[in-house]
């Protein structure tokens, strides 16, 4: 059997300095060194922890090791002789948690490094500070901080802010299935470039969606039952539980007639979002995927629920806003991980001591369908999205499950864009080109697929117990929240 052969895309020519190495960095790896020409010799890693498998990783791909934590004390001292490490332009891929992200990007485009990272990491610290307002442990103000550095320091050194699956990958699914939802309904259109925000705003109003879940169910099965008081999860399970105590989050759509009297809204900033005085990965919303359908997803905050609200916001002639999506997550996690997440919050939120995640070998099957859906037109709404299994996934790439290789090739795309506009500044992936980055990540994504479903929130309801709905409206959030 001949050695399967990938596409080169093109060549860091300075050193490579991957921050964690955690189930996204291990996934990563491969698929760096197979779509780049670099020097092995300038890979290195940057991860606290060490054992004897990641250590066999590290030699089987050449790859140095410096064993130490990235914290707002040393970065700078550590980072800069990593990154200016002989000739050429340096890559920064960071795929840690507890690192700050803003800090980051402004040290590597002060040294004309690129960066890339899967979400807006603040430092060590800040998801759990009791002395925070919840406002100031959104996602909301996190992102906020990025687009202030944005605005104060434009253009220059490509820095790609929240590239993985989701944040990222979803982004580029909107703009493919907002166009195919506008062919289906026989809207004339041209489709927007790639840097045209207004342009895609008005795509999306005129197509009249009211808003967008992004909508997962994770069916990875494990080959043993979880033991009591561990978490589980087929990812990071300090930052699936990072993210999931802080407040849920959506993007806020104009078509909205009803808020939660425990909804917040921010006072500065982009206004495109709301924040519930609830954490996220305890509240539940109505949504829909197709393999199980119906399903109650958990509305944990990410970045690309305001990200793409903002992006898709469009304005009258006066400046004011016309129109805007409802945007969220609506994510069912494996079964073990909704598990581990029962016994979290029953135990008043606090973790269980052993925090473990699935790799491919403790699996014995399943997928994870990771999509968008986009509600609220004349075709109801429509699912577009990666189905992979982890069956798959074990002959496409090594070390990572499905949920993985759906990140890592998302970093990889993102890494592949930064290379081809290497001046582009500090940019959201709602901003790229979702042509070229979903051409880079096809190959790893399984089917991708899109399914219309004429499922609403509104079905089988009301029961057989009185509910406080709209039903001039199945779209309201209203519907959708699980109260």
């Amino acid at each position: 059997m001949t050695e399967k052969t990938y596409p080169v895309y093109g060549e860091i020519t300075g050193p490579i300095v991957m921050i964690g190495f955690g189930s996204i960095g291990r996934g990563a790896l491969p698929l760096i060194e197979r779509h780049f020409k670099y020097d092995r010799n300038r890979l290195i890693v940057i991860e606290p922890r060490e054992d004897a498998a990641d250590t066999e990783i590290y030699e089987r791909h050449g790859v140095r090791h410096v064993k130490a934590h990235v914290t707002k004390e040393n970065y700078k001292e550590l980072l800069k002789p990593l990154l200016t490490e002989g000739e050429g332009q340096g890559f920064c891929v960071n795929l840690s948690v507890d690192t700050g992200s803003v800090d980051l990007v402004k040290l590597c485009r002060k040294l004309d490094v690129l960066y890339i990272d899967t979400v807006v990491e603040p430092w060590l610290g800040f998801y759990f500070d009791d002395t925070m307002k919840n406002a100031d442990r959104t996602n909301y103000a996190l992102r906020e901080t990025m687009r202030a550095e944005k605005r104060k320091n434009p253009g220059g050194t490509t820095a790609v802010s929240c590239c993985g699956a989701n944040p990222g990958m979803v982004s580029w699914f909107v703009k493919k299935a907002l166009v195919d939802v506008a062919t289906e309904l026989g809207i004339k259109f041209d489709e927007p470039a790639a840097d045209d925000r207004a342009g895609w705003a008005k795509l999306m109003k005129k197509t009249g969606v009211k808003g967008i879940h992004i909508a997962e169910r994770d069916t990875q099965r494990a080959k043993n039952p979880k033991p009591f008081n561990t978490f589980w999860n087929t990812w990071s399970v300090e930052g699936f539980i990072s993210e999931g105590l802080q407040p849920s989050e959506l993007g806020w759509g104009t078509h909205e007639t009803w808020m939660p009297k425990n909804a917040k809204t921010h006072k500065k900033g982009c206004q495109a979002a709301i924040y519930l005085e609830q954490p996220g990965a305890n509240t539940r919303v109505r949504s829909w995927c197709p393999t199980p359908g119906a399903q109650y997803g958990f509305l944990v905050t990410h970045n690309e629920a305001i990200s793409i609200a903002d992006y898709f916001t469009a304005h009258d002639k006066d400046g004011d806003v016309s129109y805007r999506p409802t945007c969220h997550y609506a994510y069912h996690p494996a079964n073990d991980a909704v598990l581990s997440l029962h016994e979290m919050f029953g135990n008043g939120g606090h973790a269980q001591p052993v925090l473990h995640v699935l790799d491919e070998n403790e699996l014995v099957d399943g997928i994870d369908e990771l999509g968008v859906l986009l509600y609220g037109h004349d075709k109801n709404a429509y699912w577009y999205g990666s189905r992979l299994s982890v069956e798959e996934t074990r002959d496409i790439a090594p070390y990572q499950n499905a949920t993985g290789l759906q990140v890592t090739s998302a970093v990889l795309a993102g890494m592949v864009w930064a290379l081809e506009n290497p001046k582009a500044g500090i940019v959201e992936t709602d901003e790229m080109d979702y042509k070229r980055c979903l051409e880079v990540q096809m190959p790893y994504l399984g089917p991708v697929e899109g399914h219309y479903t004429d499922w609403t929130p509104l079905a089988g309801r009301p029961g057989l117990f009185p509910e406080d709905i709209d039903e001039s409206d199945p779209w309201q959030f209203r519907n959708i929240l699980v109260r």
